[in-house]
């Protein structure tokens, strides 16, 4: 029998490690992640060889997808509402170009129909993504 009896340590929880650690995947994760809009409709862009770059630096952004439904700037429009749209663009600065994404398998009367508005309101500056 021993008079000294061993007192045996509390366990403790490194806190400090745990932080480190937990800070560096919050940081990965933001780093890794792609910030898409829910919004947005499920497009392929054609494929074209003579298009030359794709830069934009306009703010009007007309996307058609393969069923013909339309956005506006990233927003549901239906036909009359894109007119109405164009026209308070056209309003603001009639000099805008307006981009047009249309799906590759996007029936032509619908993006007729987008390019043939954009030419009534009076803006003339409309282009077509390609890849």
């Amino acid at each position: 029998m021993a008079l000294y009896e061993k007192r045996r340590k509390k366990p403790e929880l490194m806190l400090v490690p745990l932080i480190d650690v937990l800070t560096m995947l919050i940081f990965f994760a933001f780093v890794t992640m792609q910030f898409k809009s829910g919004a947005a409709l499920n497009i392929t862009l054609p494929k074209v060889d003579t298009a030359g770059k794709n830069e934009f630096k306009g703010s009007v952004t007309i996307a058609i997808d393969k069923d013909g439904k339309m956005d506006f700037n990233g927003k549901p429009a239906s036909d009359q509402q894109l007119e109405a749209l164009l026209g308070a663009v056209r309003k603001i600065d009639r000099n805008i170009p307006v981009l047009i994404q249309a799906d590759e398998t996007t029936p032509l009367k619908r993006l007729a129909f987008v390019m043939d508005t954009c030419r009534k309101i009076g803006l003339n500056k409309f282009s077509l993504q390609a890849r």
